[in-house]
């Protein structure tokens, strides 16, 4: 993939790069009035009164493009930003009199946008590329671009190159990369090792389930643990799903691709935690081993699963991991899964659930949300429906009758495998963009990444 980010020092390699003015729509009027009369009547012309996103290309005397001018509002967010290298022909460019955290951002917005996921064909173009000259704002910038090309690249790879196997090779390589212990615990091991959740749903397909266990940090740093659902690819097993329910099954491994990515963030920000990443990988597939309808399961907390429909996997892969999260008692236990239809319902695609045993995480999270243009809404535990998931002949059961509050009850089944001390969130994600948008191709997505990266930089950064 080639990187669209060139940094400089300045010098003459900056006077090669078409400059980009950008120009506030409410300062438009006056601008234009100090402009040769070429360029006004090419303006008018074209019509071009900046507008937000808007762009225009004003031609050299060469023939060759001598300027970009880039309409804005006050403040441009970062998706603002996006609309500009979406609109470039293939070229070197730089931003005229933007700094500080603007600059920041638009080269945020210039990474997420120029994203292509060219692993199966040629690129579909030649990305613009953005020079920037000011070194000490761009680490954190690729870092987080870094860590969202990773999130969508996982989890745009299909299920028949992205395997259990496939994402335990992922967090090895992090792991490798940024000097991290990764252990992975494959098949029939899972049930000596006491993980016999994770070994129901996923001994089905020969590819065989496993837990990957990451470790980063100093052992007398706060401890953080991040949980990520790994399924990869899911049928629904003997409840199996109609064909279009399994298109985006690929993307269902998400949450695991999401906290490899918030990982890698902390690792090369090198963040003063003891971080601990558990990701139970699975296919939930159809065979004469699968779990079936009304099965009863044990876990590694000692609670029984009443297996209500074999398609409401992921709880059940979560409960082994998020009780060993557990036994170690960090200061923060945050999971992301693709869990519920019901989230999405709800909250839409873009705007993750949220759901908190504690109120001062939750609100810290949004509050970075928000700060990051990251956004995340806040669902209700509501102790009320409890009574919805126990099970009729087991502890409880992962699929409550009826069609309400699907991502509560949801919430409310993990919420029995957390220690009631430990400041815990879980978070209900889509992963997946379904139409594609300035910065936000169609796909694989991370939402909420920046969000807790922000919160977790704030907190002990």
């Amino acid at each position: 993939m080639v990187d669209t980010i060139v940094v400089t020092g300045g010098g003459p390699g900056s006077h090669q790069a078409v400059p980009v003015t950008t120009i506030c729509q409410s300062d438009y009027p006056e601008w234009i009035k100090g402009q040769p009369d070429t360029v006004r009547r090419w303006l008018e012309s074209t019509g071009f009164v900046a507008n937000p996103g808007s762009c225009a290309m004003i031609q050299g005397e060469d023939g060759g493009l001598e300027r970009v001018l880039f309409g804005t509002n006050d403040e441009p967010s970062v998706w603002d930003w996006a609309a500009l290298p979406v609109a470039l022909p293939s070229g070197l460019y730089r931003l005229d009199g933007t700094a500080g955290d603007q600059a920041q951002i638009a080269a945020l917005a210039w990474g997420l946008a120029t994203y292509q996921f060219d692993q199966y064909r040629e690129p579909q173009r030649v990305p613009p590329r953005l020079l920037c000259t000011d070194k000490d704002t761009l680490p954190g910038t690729r870092q987080t671009i870094d860590a969202t090309y990773l999130v969508r690249d996982l989890i745009n790879t299909p299920a028949n190159d992205m395997g259990p196997d496939s994402l335990a090779g992922a967090a090895q390589k992090l792991a490798i990369d940024h000097n991290a212990d990764c252990s992975v615990i494959v098949g029939d091991d899972l049930l000596s090792n006491n993980y016999p959740a994770i070994h129901a749903v996923g001994r089905a397909h020969d590819r065989a389930p496993r837990l990957i266990d990451m470790r980063w940090g100093n052992d007398t740093a706060p401890k953080v643990t991040l949980v990520g659902k790994g399924v990869c690819f899911d049928t629904g097993g003997l409840d199996l799903k109609p064909a279009s329910g399994m298109d985006l099954m690929k993307k269902d491994m998400g949450g695991a691709a999401h906290v490899l990515g918030i990982a890698s963030m902390i690792m090369a920000a090198k963040l003063p935690i003891r971080l601990r990443v558990l990701i139970p990988a699975v296919e939930n597939s159809v065979s004469a081993n699968a779990m079936r309808p009304g099965d009863v399961l044990a876990t590694r907390k000692g609670l029984t699963i009443e297996v209500g429909n074999t398609d409401a996997e992921g709880r059940v892969i979560l409960a082994d991991a998020l009780a060993e999260a557990s036994s170690e008692n960090p200061d923060l236990v945050i999971d992301f899964a693709t869990l519920t239809g019901a989230a999405r319902i709800a909250l839409g695609t873009d705007l993750p659930a949220l759901f908190s045993n504690d109120d001062g995480l939750a609100s810290d999270i949004l509050e970075c949300g928000l700060m990051e243009t990251d956004p995340l809404w806040r669902m209700p535990l509501w102790a009320g429906y409890a009574g919805q998931i126990r099970g009729k002949i087991a502890d409880v059961t992962n699929a409550p009758s009826g069609r309400f509050g699907g991502a509560i009850t949801a919430a409310l089944f993990l919420e029995r495998f957390v220690d009631p001390e430990i400041s815990w969130a879980h978070i209900d994600v889509m992963a997946w963009n379904l139409t594609a948008r300035a910065g936000r191709p169609e796909g694989g997505e991370a939402v909420g990444m920046r969000a807790v990266f922000k919160m977790l930089d704030r907190r002990y950064g």
